[in-house]
C-alpha cells in the first residue's frame, strides 16, 4: 500500500489531495511541523526531514509537484494526466512545476518571517516584497483562467492540484484577500472538490 508522511496543509497536502483524486488506497502519517525537530525518529524514514514522503513499493519521493505526475502516471489512465500527444501537455507540465517553483516558494519566505520564526526575528521587508512576488506571478492565473475553468486540457487536471496548494498556502499566509475574481472563483471551485475535503477530513481525522 502506497504510504504518505504528511503535515497539516502543508506542501505534502498536493499528495494527499492527488491519493484522493486517484481513488488509490493509502496509509496516511500525520507528523507535527517541522519534523526534523519535532518527530525526529522521521529522519530514519527521509534523512532531510522534510515533507512529504511517498512511498511506494521501491519507490520513494520527496517533490510535492512531482508526486501528482507520478501518481497520474503510474497508477492507471486517468483524465488527470495529460498525455504527451495531447496539445496541452507542455502547458501541463509547466504549470504542475509553476505551482510549486513560482507560486509556492516566495510564500514560504512570508510565512516563515510572518509565523514560524519567533517574533524577534520576523522581517517585514523581506515578508513583503515575497508576498509582492508571488502576487505578481499570480496574475498569471489570472489570465490564464480568463476564458478557461480549469488550467489546462479543457478539464481538472494534477496541474490544479499543484496549482491550487499554492492557494491553500496563500489562506494560511493571510493573501487571499488579494485574489482577483478569476482567481477567488478557481478557488471556490477546486476547494468544493470531493477529493479536497476528503484530503481535508483525513489529515484533520489522522491529527485527532
Amino acid at each position: 500500500m502506497i504510504e504518505l508522511y504528511h503535515c497539516h496543509d502543508a506542501r505534502s497536502f498536493r499528495a494527499l489531495w492527488a491519493l484522493e483524486e486517484m481513488g488509490l488506497a493509502y496509509r496516511l502519517h500525520v507528523l507535527p511541523f517541522p519534523p526534523r525537530f519535532l518527530a525526529p525518529e522521521y529522519l530514519a524514514q527521509n534523512p532531510l526531514g522534510t515533507i512529504p514522503l511517498l512511498v511506494d513499493g521501491e519507490t520513494r519521493m520527496t517533490e510535492s509537484a512531482a508526486i501528482p505526475q507520478y501518481l497520474a502516471t503510474r497508477h492507471g489512465s486517468t483524465p488527470l494526466a495529460v498525455g504527451v500527444d495531447e496539445p496541452d501537455y507542455g502547458l501541463w507540465l509547466d504549470w504542475m512545476h509553476r505551482g510549486e517553483a513560482t507560486l509556492t516558494f516566495p510564500q514560504t519566505i512570508v510565512l516563515r518571517y510572518t509565523q514560524l520564526e519567533p517574533e524577534e526575528r520576523w522581517v517585514k521587508q523581506a515578508a513583503d516584497d515575497y508576498a509582492q512576488w508571488f502576487l505578481s506571478r499570480l496574475r498569471h492565473v489570472t489570465r490564464a483562467l480568463a476564458d478557461r475553468e480549469w488550467l489546462c486540457a479543457g478539464r481538472f487536471t494534477m496541474a490544479d492540484v499543484c496549482v491550487g496548494y499554492a492557494l491553500l498556502l496563500a489562506h494560511t499566509v493571510g493573501l487571499d484577500h488579494k485574489f482577483s475574481p478569476e482567481v477567488a472563483a478557481y478557488w471556490e471551485r477546486l476547494s468544493a472538490r470531493p477529493a479536497f475535503l476528503a484530503a481535508k477530513a483525513a489529515q484533520n481525522v489522522k491529527a485527532a
